[in-house]
């Protein structure tokens, strides 16, 4: 069994408050719920930047693989004008 840590970076050039930015990452992480991952608000205080920390436990590095691809072609087909970037580590 793996435990994958996802780090979620996303630039909102349209966000001009932490307001917005909080509105956009609560319809992210409520959508992500659907894959059984923890989700954390890990941003800083610069509204036009935001990240996320998505956390899931797998049976093995390919299965941890396929989730992360699902979770990227959600985040591109559901949020298109969103770009975001992705770090991983596996343990």
């Amino acid at each position: 069994m793996v435990i994958v840590n996802l780090v979620a970076d996303f630039e909102l050039p349209f966000a001009f408050s932490l307001k917005e930015r909080r509105k956009i990452l609560n319809s992210i992480k409520s959508k992500l719920k659907k894959f059984n991952v923890s989700i954390l608000d890990i941003s800083g205080e610069y509204p036009k930047e935001a990240s996320i920390a998505i956390v899931f436990a797998a049976h093995d590095e390919k299965q941890a693989g396929v989730i992360k691809r699902n979770i990227e072609e959600f985040l591109f087909r559901n949020f298109p004008e969103i770009e975001f970037f992705f770090d991983e580590e596996i343990i």
